[in-house]
């Protein structure tokens, strides 16, 4: 099958490597310079694992180009069309269209044969039709519409590209069905066709629910801090039973990232806009927003003062195995934490760079976790990464200044940490 990418963000590039893997002639298009020389040579501008194997591989099989224009030449005679552009949001959580409804304009432009013109990013709903009337404009010839939403989860997205839970597929008709079902043929999956709203509409479901999940245990882990109970077992207990299951149900300082903040407001802003209140999502939000501070003011408390304290942290990506750090907590804590006098030194395996480009030389740049840790008041860890986990925590205890432990995300074990002679505290246990 010959494929067109465009875009080669997180979700345009995993699903161009992914594609060109499976034998399809794709050509990827970024108009970026320097990230499209990157790719050219089989460098991903962000870190995900095993996705600069599989960017070499589609290289040197000849399956996989990159581009930097969207023109006749790349992707006219295309049989599948990918949209994977940005969908940043607004202020108020709107979602901003504008990089998808303008490369549909320019995708007007330059089909010349029967195409399928496929949205993978996630748009709101009616985004399908509102393609469909701009294309008409300057195409008068046969072409399909679809939506076919990305599930993959930043750190593990090779494996979701390759065992996928489901393939959502929405479509305008037969032909469109029909390509994205041979384009999962070997996907031994559940596979869902819809019309195109309701495809949209299931991946932003999908998400606000895994959010809810998250600030749900959440409430929970402060209600256990003001009873003597422990958030772990009421998760463990709650997980056995299969209507509700164990995951996402992991209490920590909030959610993060480029998908579940941006699409949980753009769910509750298109609700809005189309005549439903969505109360339960306005609370959501609003419990993920105070956990970071009600976490804050518990450090605070314990400190007395940040004015001066010099503060280590262990992780800024807002999850592991990512460089990633948009909506990550661990921003909002150092930028207050700054305002507050303090001095912060940070470490984290991949983000570090992406952070300096954030702070500048506001912060002290660690070069390993040990270092993060040594001469400092206080020690956080906000970002789960097995790095951390696996750490001598007795060393590190003795190279602090002062052996108090705020565990962000529950890695370690309180008695354990208690018995090492941490000052340690977790979320929502004793």
């Amino acid at each position: 099958m010959k494929i067109a990418i465009i875009g080669a963000g997180y979700v345009g590039l995993v699903t161009a490597a992914w594609y060109s893997g499976l034998g399809h002639d794709v050509i990827c298009i970024e108009n970026n310079g320097e990230r499209l020389s990157k790719l050219k040579n089989g460098q991903s501008p962000f870190f995900e694992p095993g996705l600069n194997d599989l960017l070499s591989a589609g290289i040197t099989s000849g399956k996989l180009k990159f581009e930097s224009s969207l023109n006749i030449a790349s992707v006219g005679g295309r049989d599948l069309i990918m949209l994977c552009v940005g969908t940043p949001p607004k202020d108020n959580g709107q979602v901003d269209m504008s990089q998808v409804f303008g490369a549909a304009e320019q995708i007007s432009k330059c089909l010349t044969t029967e195409t399928v013109i496929c949205t993978k990013s996630t748009v709101p709903v009616g985004t399908g039709l509102r393609i469909r009337q701009i294309i008409s404009k300057n195409f008068t010839g046969i072409f399909h519409i679809a939506s076919c939403p990305e599930f993959l989860r930043e750190g593990s997205a090779i494996i979701d590209s390759q065992k996928p839970d489901r393939v959502i597929i929405g479509a305008d008709s037969d032909q469109a069905k029909k390509i994205l079902l041979d384009l999962y043929a070997t996907a031994s999956c559940a596979k869902l066709v819809t019309n195109i709203e309701t495809a949209e509409l299931i991946k932003y479901a999908s998400n606000a629910f895994l959010a809810t999940k998250i600030s749900f245990i959440n409430e929970i882990a402060n209600v256990c801090e003001g009873i003597g109970a422990d958030v772990d077992q009421v998760a463990e207990g709650m997980g056995y039973d299969k209507r509700i299951g164990p995951h996402f149900l992991r209490a920590g300082v909030g959610y993060g990232g480029s998908c579940f903040p941006k699409d949980v407001r753009a769910l509750q802003f298109f609700s809005c806009q189309n005549g439903y209140q969505f109360q339960l999502l306005k609370s959501v939000i609003e419990v993920n927003n105070n956990q970071r501070w009600h976490f804050y003011q518990k450090i605070k408390k314990r400190l007395e003062t940040f004015n001066g304290k010099y503060i280590g942290i262990w992780g800024a990506a807002f999850k592991p195995n990512t460089d990633d750090i948009r909506e990550s907590v661990a921003m909002d804590l150092i930028e207050k934490m700054l305002d507050d006098g303090a001095r912060v030194k940070v470490y984290d395996p991949q983000a570090l760079q992406n952070l300096q480009k954030r702070f500048g030389d506001r912060v002290n740049y660690a070069f390993s976790k040990e270092f993060a840790a040594q001469d400092v008041d206080c020690l956080l860890l906000l970002t789960e990464w097995e790095e951390f986990q696996m750490a001598d925590m007795r060393t590190i205890k003795d190279t602090m200044k002062e052996p108090i432990l705020f565990d962000g995300r529950n890695v370690f074990n309180p008695h354990a940490m208690e018995l090492l002679g941490f000052d340690y505290y977790s979320i929502g246990r004793h």
